[in-house]
């Protein structure tokens, strides 16, 4: 059976308006959609790698799915059985064959920024594109450090796809060392270091989520980590390595699932399970922070997968206190601040988030569009230069939208999307958002994990001005 189109995968999620209205309470349980990040790796990696590779549990979303049809493009063989299992032929070291056509990221900036580091070791010439939203997020931050291995690339104003890439024929090993803390430049540096003779390392200025680390020691790469006395953590291997096939099963993803968390925590009497989620120390700053303000949130069965660490989470109502989120958890649950000012907004007290420069680099300035959420739904905030500062409304609802005001502009942004969703749960008047096709980039099946743990979403091109007879 053939991959499925990333075409195909959004169907369910073009209607002009949604919103929620939630009166029971939440339960059950339910496995979480595969992990984003690693699904991504494991289809790049899986490409790269000599011989067949099977992955379980791989998110189907579009991102992925982008990811999957790119590897296609540069040479690897990629099959989906009836089971969901997605076994991929990769093409060993130096494999990668140059493409015919322009290389389409879509919206998936992970696809764009490891994809640009795995192809810059090769004597090949590709043209990177996206979708609006991708072509204003910044590439530079990957090809400055390629350069000094002798890649050579052309941007848009220098920094933005559409982007041509050349291969350098003579690469040379990296030393960088990155001015943030930053997964995707960090895997993209180490994949290029795969095919280079010599030690490509890269230092940053805090760990930042590991997953390539952990997969590429999956997969037979021998590579050094190492946290710094100063608090920088540094990563280096020595090239050539041939990565070898692995069959993976992918965890749940932890950003997924901090959705259905903070439905669980705002919805009054709910109990909900999620299994089998991803619980990498450095993606859980999320969970901590919910934990600081009061959530009863607990983990079960604790368990390793292919390195990774999982486990069950098991989420009741709480009722939430506000807090100061330190700013050096930021890495962390850097893509969950959207769904944090969401539990913020039923917290009691304040809430403050600081050193939020990155969000407003994301599928849109994520710190922007909370803030203008917030306005229209009733929800009093500060908003800084790299800081928001939420006055939640407590055991109060949220007010929601007004009968004759605008949509809530997601700007394509899946995660914006999502939070405003789930805030809509409790609020007393509906919360529409303009566009729900975004969300199939990462979470295909949102609204049918929510329904299965009882939530009710109405609405399919329906008036906003139904929203008062709900």
């Amino acid at each position: 059976m053939s991959v499925p189109s990333h075409d195909n995968i959004s169907h369910d999620y073009m209607s002009s308006y949604y919103f929620a209205s939630q009166q029971k309470p939440l339960s059950g349980s339910l496995s979480v959609a595969g992990d984003k990040s690693i699904s991504h790796r494991a289809v790049i990696f899986a490409s790269m790698a000599q011989g067949v590779s099977r992955i379980e549990n791989l998110l189907t979303g579009e991102d992925v799915l982008c990811s999957m049809a790119i590897m296609q493009q540069l040479g690897a063989r990629i099959t989906s059985a009836d089971d969901g299992i997605v076994q991929i032929q990769g093409v060993g070291s130096l494999g990668f064959a140059e493409p015919d056509n322009v290389l389409d990221m879509g919206n998936s900036g992970t696809s764009a920024r490891l994809i640009m580091g795995a192809v810059a070791s090769h004597p090949i010439d590709v043209f990177i594109s996206g979708d609006d939203s991708l072509r204003k997020r910044p590439m530079s931050r990957i090809a400055t450090p390629l350069s000094l291995g002798g890649v050579q690339s052309n941007m848009r104003a220098g920094k933005f796809l559409p982007l041509h890439l050349r291969g350098a024929k003579l690469p040379l090993p990296i030393e960088y060392e990155s001015p943030v803390a930053s997964a995707q430049i960090k895997s993209a540096l180490l994949l290029y270091g795969l095919n280079v003779t010599g030690t490509t390392s890269i230092i940053e200025p805090s760990l930042s989520r590991n997953h390539t680390e952990i997969m590429l020691q999956s997969f037979g790469v021998d590579i050094a980590c190492e946290a710094l006395a100063d608090g920088r953590y540094q990563v280096s291997l020595d090239g050539v390595q041939t990565l070898q096939a692995q069959d993976i099963n992918v965890p749940g993803d932890i950003s997924s699932a901090a959705f259905l968390m903070v439905a669980g925590l705002i919805v009054k009497g709910s109990a909900i399970t999620l299994q089998h989620v991803g619980l990498n120390p450095t993606r859980t700053g999320l969970l901590e922070i919910l934990q600081q303000m009061g959530a009863d949130i607990t983990v079960q069965n604790q368990r390793q997968s292919g390195g990774e660490q999982v486990g069950d989470i098991v989420v009741k109502y709480s009722r939430l206190k506000g807090i100061n989120v330190p700013q050096d958890i930021a890495p962390r649950m850097i893509d969950e601040y959207p769904i944090l000012a969401v539990a913020a907004s039923f917290a009691e007290g304040e809430t403050l988030m600081t050193g939020l420069n990155e969000l407003k680099v994301k599928e849109s300035n994520r710190l922007q569009s909370i803030a203008d959420g917030l306005s229209l739904v009733g929800v009093k905030y500060e908003l800084g230069d790299d800081w928001i500062k939420i006055f939640g409304n407590g055991q109060q609802q949220v007010t929601g939208q007004e009968k004759d005001a605008p949509a809530i502009a997601t700007h394509h942004d899946h995660r914006i999307a999502m939070s405003f969703l789930v805030m809509g749960l409790c609020s007393q008047r509906p919360i529409y958002v303009d566009e729900t096709a975004s969300i199939a980039t990462s979470f295909p099946s949102f609204f049918a994990s929510l329904t299965i743990l009882g939530a009710q979403y109405l609405g399919n091109n329906l008036d906003k001005n139904l929203g008062d007879k709900t």
